[in-house]
């Protein structure tokens, strides 16, 4: 929508609040749902705040999912060279324009109506991923963008505490498991803050943190990420057991699990919370050797 232009003013874009948030949701008769996950933020300082953590600049093109009402999205049109919103509701993207047209005239806002899940392609290259995530598909999201979209190589995600702290974590924490290895085969993930539960509408019965992340080199080609997720779902299938023991089907017998994990370097009677994501690339490799 509209031109091009130079980086953006701060005082050109009115943020959202609680009032706006509300009138915007009784105009369209809009009824948050738990299915899809809907908790509008209904703070101005918290929207900056997330924009400002994220470290997005005038030469970024972002792509926001779930943007709703625009709360984030306007934030991030303060400062993002373009901004690129996914929105799943129909409701919610016919009413995300209008309401850029009139808290953000000018600004530069390319709305794709879909599932982020399913997206293969958007009408700009982004650069960053800002977001406060629908909570129950956070991961397979988050995952999905990072594999889709390459050029993707930094950004900040609102999501569930509990998943945060997961995502964050390191080997040999309680809390580490799929979610942790997966995402750090893109990226580095780090908590960011915390977010509390009074600026949402409606309030959300879970806390909420955000994880700030950073693209690496990967650890192996596409054909190795999805042998080395493969062997990822299987060794925390049951986290307890060895991973000997839980390697044993996809190997073909406990005694070929062995043999592949010494090969890789890996003691057989670890277990998968103490391996890196390399360490399971090494082991994912053995399996074709």
């Amino acid at each position: 929508m509209g031109l091009r232009r130079s980086a953006p003013q701060l005082s050109d874009v009115r943020l959202l609040g609680a009032t706006d948030v509300r009138r915007i949701a009784e105009q369209i008769g809009l009824r948050p749902t738990k299915q899809r996950g809907q908790n509008f933020v209904v703070d101005a300082n918290t929207v900056r705040r997330i924009v400002r953590t994220s470290g997005v600049g005038a030469g970024d093109v972002v792509v926001e999912v779930g943007p709703g009402l625009g709360s984030l999205t306007l934030a991030l049109l303060e400062i993002a060279q373009d901004v690129v919103a996914v929105e799943i509701d129909p409701v919610l993207a016919a009413q995300l324009p209008a309401t850029v047209a009139e808290l953000a005239p000018g600004r530069e806002l390319h709305l794709v109506e879909a599932d982020a899940m399913r997206v293969e392609s958007l009408p700009l290259e982004p650069t960053a991923l800002v977001a406060n995530l629908p909570y129950n598909v956070s991961v397979p999201v988050l995952l999905h963008l990072l594999q889709t979209f390459p050029s993707i190589r930094s950004g900040l995600v609102m999501v569930q505490s509990e998943v945060a702290h997961r995502l964050a974590a390191g080997p040999g924490s309680r809390v580490y498991g799929v979610p942790s290895v997966k995402a750090a085969w893109y990226a580095d993930l780090e908590l960011a803050g915390t977010i509390g539960r009074t600026v949402f509408w409606p309030a959300p019965n879970v806390d909420s943190a955000l994880v700030a992340f950073r693209r690496h080199e990967e650890p192996g080609d596409e054909a190795l990420r999805q042998a080395t997720f493969a062997v990822v779902d299987a060794a925390f299938a049951q986290r307890r057991k060895t991973l000997r023991a839980a390697l044993a089907n996809l190997a073909g017998s406990p005694a070929r699990a062995e043999e592949v994990l010494r090969a890789a370097g890996v003691d057989p009677q670890s277990r998968g919370e103490q391996l890196t994501v390399d360490d399971f690339a090494r082991v994912a490799a053995r399996f074709d050797a």
